[in-house]
């Protein structure tokens, strides 16, 4: 049984995700040019990476003590695009096995859209640590690293080679330790999910109503919360049109997104140069690529994706664990991973001593 049947919602049984994943390789971008010997290499070097991640990463964060260490999956962009069309399947309830089938003309146009967006993102994704995959040697949860996309920016930032890509594993070996020492986060991020589902077939009227309010809100009062945090953007659009539940469960989301991705930022530079001796030069070039000006179309695709919206994930989370790490030290910042309650509030993120008062 999938996460999301456990969860009780499938509202990803209206998209047809075979399709999704044939639409999103024929719209790929075409990958690097790059000779047999150099995809091996990379392949390889990759894979031997990730292994060699594993212990420092248990070492710095103090996750994990012994166990096996999982192979990670090198992939191509239409290898992603497909392992991410049945991540989602799994995710929203539409895996194959469900009992309920989207009709032809809806999950066909909701499987190519889905489609354009994930081959969109599949060029830019240099890993990720999918938990809610299943059935693999090791348990739940896999690795992937895209190799065509680590050549890509490898090339761009002129950085050495062997160490981006320690870099880029110790990033992605956080998440797997992250999740792997902690499994409750998966079950909390799917009841989350089904939050955030429920309600998917309210009324029209209704919704549209709540999008109006929000509009007029953001005319007439200059302290609004939405108003102010992103006045015109896509997610104050979103909360608009939830419910007040709707909208806690993806603060809940987002919120755990900072933390992972902050967390995984932090150990990056914490291994430092006694894994990956251009750390720095690393950091400094992959930051600035991250902060170029990208052409109008795809600011708005980034904006409609949220990509940068992540992007904030990555510096306000780093911020956080950085500045609480230096306060109190690793083994008590590992109290945020007990459960649920121990996580920060929307409201501590930029403001690290007010989870240090409430929790420490």
């Amino acid at each position: 049984m999938t996460p999301a049947a456990r969860s009780g919602f499938a509202v990803g049984r209206t998209v047809d995700w075979d399709l999704a994943a044939t639409v999103g390789g024929k719209l790929a971008r075409p990958e690097p040019a790059a000779t047999e010997y150099t995809r091996r290499q990379v392949i390889d070097q990759l894979g031997e990476s990730a292994r060699a991640a594993e212990l420092p990463v248990r070492e710095v964060t103090g996750l994990i003590e012994g166990g096996e260490i999982p192979e990670a999956r090198i992939i191509n962009r239409v290898q992603w695009i497909r392992a991410a069309s049945h991540s989602m399947a799994a995710m929203t309830g539409g895996d194959p096995g469900a009992s309920a089938k989207p009709s032809k003309i809806t999950g066909s146009i909701a499987g190519a859209q889905t489609g354009a967006v994930l081959a969109f993102v599949s060029s830019g994704i240099l890993g990720q640590y999918d938990p809610f995959v299943s059935g693999g040697d090791s348990g739940d949860g896999e690795l992937l690293l895209v190799y065509p996309n680590v050549i890509a920016v490898e090339r761009q930032l002129r950085v050495d080679p062997a160490d981006f890509r320690m870099w880029v594993c110790l990033h992605e070996v956080t998440h797997r330790v992250q999740f792997r020492a902690n499994p409750w986060l998966a079950q909390h991020m799917t009841g989350a999910l089904a939050v955030l589902t429920e309600g998917a077939t309210d009324d029209v009227v209704e919704i549209v109503g709540r999008l109006a309010a929000h509009l007029r809100g953001i005319r007439s009062q200059s302290n609004d919360d939405d108003a102010q945090s992103n006045p015109s953007g896509v997610l104050g659009l979103l909360r608009a049109v939830q419910s007040e539940p709707q909208r806690k469960a993806l603060d809940q989301l987002l919120v755990l997104g900072t933390l992972l991705e902050g967390h995984a930022e932090h150990v990056m530079d914490a291994v430092g140069p006694a894994v990956v001796p251009s750390v720095a030069a690393i950091r400094r070039r992959f930051d600035q690529r991250r902060q170029r000006k990208q052409p109008p179309l795809q600011r708005l695709m980034r904006a409609l994706l949220g990509i940068d919206a992540k992007m904030t994930q990555y510096t306000r989370g780093k911020a956080f664990v950085d500045d609480v790490v230096s306060k109190v030290g690793m083994e008590r910042f590992n109290t945020i991973w007990t459960d649920a309650e121990s996580l920060p509030l929307p409201s501590e993120i930029d403001e690290p001593q007010r989870w240090i008062d409430r929790r420490l």
